[in-house]
């Protein structure tokens, strides 16, 4: 189970107990450090000025995730995605009651943040509960729109930028980085939330059926947890292996239009501060990062998950801290 569904004793609808800020902010302190993700959520670059801010957004994130995807219950689901819509409107309203909105008050206050990212978030996760299926890469796109590009908005908030341009820069990148992730995570999106973010228009142009899709992947689990069905680890099943021309060629096309949003997203690196542009870059690399690993595997991330270790995490870091570190060099040959 979930740290966050394991605290709603604590902090969960029928009790909630309050805590001063400074306990708030020391609670999402530690989520953002102890939660894994792909892409590190307030790493060392990042200024100090912003940290507990990050902290706060992402706080409100993994709660909100967490009570659409961990739950098992659809009902459940639904049940505490409006009570946490009830206590972001609770922090609006100046009362804000548990400790992710204790912490986050104070920061949408300074920061003048609008309510609607916080909103279109919770519509994401609460959309994810009966829509499991898309039909269209536009309707996938659309999702994209309430899932993703809140969050860089919320990220432009923290940094002082509201104009519509950073924000349309900022929404390909996190619609990009959206998007690799679905494609990176078809198997465990099926065997874990019995969803599928590969659309039917781009799966059916090379000859690949979704319900099928999923058919075979639920088998091929199946088998490989069987340890009496004798199947060699790591084998694919005749169904998956049937599958992969098709397949491969569909995740092929998916990348391929994933990557034009993630140079789309490349125009926002000179419109935000020095201090704070690294840190926007990394989210890029991490995401153009995982997609030459799928490249890399021929697309088959069916049978491997590309993921970026901490080796790969740490070279990232290391080039960043590097441009870092050039940037006032930089600004001195240009001024």
């Amino acid at each position: 189970m979930s740290a966050v569904l394991e605290q709603l004793d604590t902090f969960g609808p029928q009790h909630c107990e309050r805590l001063t800020y400074e306990q708030a902010h020391e609670y999402t302190r530690r989520l953002a450090r102890t939660q894994y993700e792909n892409f590190t959520v307030v790493s060392w670059l990042l200024p100090v000025r912003l940290r507990a801010d990050f902290q706060h957004v992402y706080a409100f994130c993994r709660w909100a995730d967490d009570l659409g995807d961990e739950t098992g219950d659809t009902d459940r689901s639904h049940e505490l995605l409006a009570w946490w819509r009830d206590e972001l409107t609770a922090c609006y309203q100046g009362d804000p009651r548990h400790p992710v909105f204790v912490a986050l008050a104070p920061t949408i206050e300074q920061h003048d943040i609008p309510r609607k990212p916080f909103d279109d978030l919770i519509d994401a996760f609460v959309q994810d509960q009966t829509v499991t299926r898309y039909d269209t890469w536009d309707q996938a796109i659309d999702y994209c729109t309430r899932s993703a590009d809140p969050v860089g908005r919320l990220v432009l908030y923290l940094c002082g930028y509201r104009d519509a341009q950073r924000q349309q820069f900022s929404d390909a990148t996190c619609t990009a980085l959206q998007l690799i992730n679905f494609w990176q995570d078809v198997r465990r999106d099926i065997i874990e939330r019995d969803r599928v973010y590969v659309p039917r228009d781009i799966a059916s142009k090379h000859d690949l059926d979704v319900d099928t899709l999923v058919m075979a992947v639920q088998h091929d689990e199946q088998a490989q947890r069987n340890p009496s069905c004798g199947c060699p680890p790591h084998v694919p099943s005749a169904g998956i292996h049937a599958l992969l021309p098709a397949y491969k060629a569909t995740i092929r096309e998916l990348v391929e239009r994933t990557q034009p949003l993630f140079e789309r997203g490349k125009s926002l690196w000179p419109l935000v501060s020095p201090d704070v542009r690294v840190d926007v870059e990394l989210f890029t690399r991490g995401g153009e990062a995982i997609a030459r690993m799928i490249h890399r595997v021929d697309y088959d991330t069916l049978q491997v998950r590309p993921s970026l270790g901490k080796a790969a995490k740490v070279v990232l870091m290391m080039r960043a801290a590097v441009g870092k570190l050039l940037l006032p060099a930089r600004a001195g040959r240009t001024s």
